[in-house]
């Protein structure tokens, strides 16, 4: 039942028409795998826009010299189900803190013992963002996710597609905005490689090109203890249509208040 109940959501997912809600709060390629039965995982999202718009459009301030910080804390209920919640804030150049808004993620994966070639896992992100942060603020994300680990080598790749439902793009359907994450472990604590970030408009009728984002991320992940998780990237963008340069950071932590 819950094989079934998966794969159909991921043929609906690859099947849907497509505007990606690009934002900087949380710049993550995911890995299939879910939080385990009864572990909560907190991580702090850190990213710094060093180089971004300088005037408000559209009632949506400036994101030159922003500090976003967004609290995401996930718990897993099952071998195969976890939930996430975000809590997004922003740090303004002249120093007011402000939230922007929350978002709520449910996540399913592919038991173990299928033994499928990859992992496979699907979510699903709800959310609202005040209008002072984005031109939509009811927004919706179907995120399927693949990776696969050869060798030192490790592969993702996330084809998300993400709609506003209430908001300026809401006539837009859904937009594609793929993910993918390349990286190579160079030794048992430092793995290099770099992440991909895309938003190419809605599916099927595609933006021009100078109206997508495509943003390119060398990074490093640390694997300094198996209940920590440690990202560092620095983004540069490929075309005009997103923030030029962006410096990010993720620290997790795993956390099992209830025993097992």
């Amino acid at each position: 039942m819950m094989k079934a109940l998966v794969l159909a959501l991921s043929i609906t997912a690859l099947l849907a028409p497509s505007t990606a809600l690009a934002d900087n709060y949380e710049i993550q390629v995911y890995g299939y795998k879910t939080a385990e039965p009864g572990e909560t995982m907190i991580e702090l999202h850190s990213n710094f826009t060093a180089k971004g718009t300088r005037e408000t459009v559209d009632r949506v301030l400036p994101t030159r010299h922003q500090v976003h910080e967004t609290l995401e804390i996930t718990h897993g209920w099952t071998p195969w189900f976890e939930t996430g919640f975000y809590v997004f804030t922003n740090i303004q150049p002249h120093g007011s803190w402000d939230w922007v808004g929350d978002h709520i993620r449910p996540r399913f994966r592919a038991p173990d013992e299928w033994q499928l070639p990859v992992g496979l896992s699907l979510s699903f992100e709800f959310g609202y963002v005040r209008p002072e942060y984005s031109t939509d603020q009811w927004t919706l994300e179907i995120r399927p996710i693949i990776d696969k680990e050869i060798g030192p080598w490790y592969l993702a790749f996330n084809p998300v597609f993400a709609r506003s439902i209430k908001g300026e793009n809401s006539h837009r359907g859904f937009d594609f905005s793929p993910n993918v994450k390349v990286s190579y472990q160079l030794t048992k604590v430092v793995a290099v490689g770099f992440e991909y970030y895309g938003d190419m408009g809605p599916f099927g009728n595609f933006d021009p090109l100078h109206r997508q984002a495509h943003v390119l991320y060398p990074a490093v992940d640390l694997d300094l203890d198996p209940k920590w998780e440690l990202n560092f990237g620095v983004g540069f963008a490929l075309t005009g249509a997103s923030d030029s340069y962006i410096i990010k950071a993720i620290v997790g932590r795993r956390f099992n208040f209830f025993g097992k």
